[in-house]
């Protein structure tokens, strides 16, 4: 089987993604507990914590083939999450019960779920490595809480966490696009290094075994054939960043 250029899946052992499972189940549960179920708000709520769920998911496909792609879907997914946010904030104001200080002992409880696990010997596995009822149980005494407040409260801390996971994650696929740049650029470098290994001898002035820099932003250029205009059917070096950068050389 050909080895792809860039991986892509793999979303569900994220923890960004595993905590964004937990809050869309905790939201849809929460709305249908607590707030009338025609209402306009839980309609908003539940969709947006769906939203953060599964732009996640459909970043984690899309980074195969682009970049700004994956990055696009999981700044949707970081947006739809700071909406469930404030909508829990506001539930809480609106109704005049208390919001848990980020240092409160409530809220630390909540927040270190995590490493209490990981610190706990007796677990064989990492917490990204339980099944989704096993994650949900561990937090089941603040999610199925009577009280909406304690609901409310651990919703918040649990989407603070997401949002510090998914700013870290934008982050590293940032980065990553700025190292190694994007998909076309990778295809461009891999199909010039891959005719360097198996040159056709057979046909050694085919333009394509001399790949040009870009004029414009030195970015690898693509072969391309013109479909329109006085040159159409001739082909044409292009920048590999198109349609930001127009680049052209001739052949």
């Amino acid at each position: 089987m050909a080895k792809k250029i860039r991986s892509s899946g793999g979303y569900r052992k994220t923890a960004s993604f595993q905590a964004a499972t937990i809050i869309y189940d905790a939201t849809w549960w929460f709305c249908e507990k607590f707030l009338d179920s025609r209402s306009r708000m839980a309609d908003q709520m539940v969709q947006a914590a769906r939203s953060g769920r599964q732009n996640i998911a459909e970043g984690s496909r899309a980074s195969a083939t682009s970049s700004q792609t994956e990055l696009r879907l999981l700044n949707v997914a970081r947006a739809s999450l700071e909406e469930v946010l404030l909508d829990f904030e506001d539930f809480l104001r609106h109704r005049r019960m208390e919001l848990w200080a980020s240092d409160s002992q409530e809220a630390m409880t909540v927040r270190n779920i995590p490493r209490t696990f990981k610190a706990d010997s007796s677990h064989q596995s990492d917490l990204t490595d339980l099944s989704d009822l096993e994650r949900w149980t561990l937090y089941a005494p603040w999610l199925e809480h009577r009280e909406p407040a304690i609901r409310a409260n651990a919703l918040i801390c649990l989407i603070n966490q997401a949002n510090f996971l998914l700013d870290q994650q934008i982050a590293a696929v940032e980065q990553q696009f700025i190292e190694g740049g994007g998909y076309s650029e990778r295809l461009a470098a891999m199909r010039l290094t891959e005719r360097k290994q198996k040159k056709d001898l057979s046909n050694p002035s085919d333009p394509t075994d001399h790949i040009p820099a870009c004029p414009q932003c030195s970015k690898p250029m693509v072969l391309r054939t013109a479909k329109t205009g006085r040159n159409a059917g001739n082909a044409f070096w292009g920048c590999s960043a198109y349609p930001d950068c127009k680049g052209v050389v001739e052949v």
